[in-house]
């Protein structure tokens, strides 16, 4: 059985710089290290950390508690600008190369 496996259309794009807008990191910004397109869901370097515990695989590796980033869903993550802040993600056509610009201010991203 096949399962219906849709990929979530996302603007945004590794190394991005974004801003937290909802959950407990709110107002916090960071960098993308992973975008999961299929449960629309991003890593972002240094927050949402969550406490996980691990188990040794073998005899010489260590066991304990490790902090590790979360990911956090699409939606509550916005694009940072360098001008303006916060925005969305626009296009723009030059040499028949498509490229994100800012909405605000129409700067390149």
């Amino acid at each position: 059985m096949k399962k219906n496996m849709s990929i979530i259309k996302c603007k945004l794009k590794k190394e991005d710089t974004v801003k937290i807008l909802a959950g407990k990191d709110v107002g916090k910004t960071g960098r993308i290290l992973k975008i999961d397109r299929e449960k629309g869901r991003v890593l972002v370097e240094g927050l949402n950390i969550v406490k996980k515990s691990i188990k040794p695989k073998s005899q010489n590796e260590k066991g304990g508690i490790k902090e590790l980033e979360a990911p956090i869903h699409l939606s509550n993550v916005m694009i940072m600008c360098k001008k303006c802040g916060v925005t969305r993600i626009g296009y723009n056509f030059k040499n028949k190369k498509k490229i994100r610009i800012c909405r605000k201010c129409g700067d390149v991203l």
